[in-house]
């Protein structure tokens, strides 16, 4: 292997991190205001965020866990990026508490009032009771933040293959615990919201927006590390062509869930199923729909089925901006239309959520690339990597 010394790969000092900071203490401050002025709105527009940054965080985990499963080469120049994503996980466990608070505001079935009087619910109240959601909620991210911990701890005295096996045995058990507390997550968070609703795939269908745009958050944050200088030689357009790849994939897979959810629903015709799509076809909401599929999927399906798109980080940069506005889309699409009925109403606290957990986020993930080298120095397949070809 090649001498490499850390300090070469550590991070200069630079404002990127401050300036996340001063734009995230903004958007408490306004956030801070509209839940004075409107506290419904608050805290569905915060949910609508949270579960944005949040999911992008779950996606890179699942990144790094197929990585590691996988036994991937190519993207060992890329694991300490995607850690520092990963490493954002503790920080959303703190964040859900104002969701915790606003409970009463978000899940109906909160209400023992409503519970008594619905018998469906009723007899879902062993699961649905807001003892049982906080505590499920304080499973997953304990498990979400051992495994992260424990492979970004493994990570950190990587030096041998039997380093990489013990990162390999750890995420091959974190693999399946993910599964089913990300689908079960996503059943508590945002199917409850429309308590007598359910879908068996929901659960699958967000997975695949959360890894979709934690890949497209790996590509962001590698472009404002090649706008610093930084990992010039390390990260090449190999690497963004097979990031482009999966960033494709599943763009198809995205949409192929979704559609299946819909048409599933759609033929069996049940009204406790399809009153769910109704919601989100009436009045503006159509118009909402139909643009987050033009977004979400013709758009980056055209664009991306190129070689050459796919590996100019520009271009493959902008899809990937593209996405997050899809995937702000989807999220509110999945928020919004139990709480404003019959038409779209954006909010300006819809932005001033998504300013104060965004620039919380980026100053989380900026911090953990300057606490150590940008690359894994010591992995014994750093240099494959590294001189990695597509073919």
């Amino acid at each position: 292997m090649t001498s490499r010394s850390e300090n070469t790969y550590m991070m200069p000092a630079n404002n990127y991190g401050k300036l996340a900071l001063v734009i995230a203490l903004i958007g408490i401050l306004l956030s801070a205001f509209g839940f004075v002025k409107d506290p419904g709105q608050f805290f569905h527009s915060y949910l609508v965020a949270y579960v944005f940054w949040v999911t992008i965080s779950l996606g890179a985990l699942f990144f790094l866990l197929m990585h590691h499963v996988t036994g991937a080469f190519w993207s060992v120049s890329l694991r300490h990026v995607v850690e520092s994503i990963v490493a954002t996980i503790p920080l959303m466990a703190i964040l859900w508490i104002p969701i915790g608070f606003g409970i009463h505001d978000l899940y109906h079935w909160s209400h023992e009032s409503v519970m008594a009087s619905d018998k469906l619910l009723a007899a879902k109240a062993p699961y649905l009771n807001t003892t049982f959601f906080v505590i499920r909620t304080f499973i997953y991210f304990i498990i979400w933040g051992f495994i992260s911990y424990k492979l970004r701890s493994l990570s950190k005295r990587t030096k041998s293959n039997n380093d990489i096996l013990s990162m390999r045995k750890v995420s091959a058990v974190g693999t399946v615990f993910y599964a089913l507390t990300v689908s079960f997550a996503m059943f508590d968070w945002l199917m409850s919201l429309d308590p007598h609703w359910y879908s068996t795939i929901y659960g699958v269908y967000l997975f695949g927006g959360a890894y979709l745009n934690g890949i497209a958050m790996v590509i962001l944050v590698i472009a404002a590390l090649k706008s610093l200088n930084l990992l010039t030689t390390e990260v090449t357009s190999e690497h963004y062509q097979d990031l482009g790849k999966l960033l494709f994939g599943f763009v198809v897979f995205w949409a192929y869930i979704s559609a299946s959810q819909y048409f599933l629903i759609w033929y069996g015709n049940i009204p406790e199923e399809t009153i769910w799509f109704k919601r989100r076809w009436e009045g503006t909401w159509k118009a909402f729909s139909l643009s987050m599929i033009a977004v979400g999927f013709v758009v980056p399906f055209f664009a991306l089925m190129f070689r050459a798109a796919k590996r100019n980080l520009v271009f493959l940069s902008s899809i990937c901006l593209l996405l997050f506005v899809a995937h702000w889309m989807d999220m509110y699409w999945n928020v919004m239309p139990g709480f404003h009925r019959g038409n779209v109403s954006l909010s300006w606290i819809d932005l001033s959520t998504m300013v104060a957990l965004g620039g919380l986020f980026f100053w989380t993930v900026w911090r953990s690339l300057a606490s150590r080298s940008l690359i894994p120095l010591n992995d014994p397949y750093l240099n494959k990597s590294i001189s990695h070809k597509n073919f």
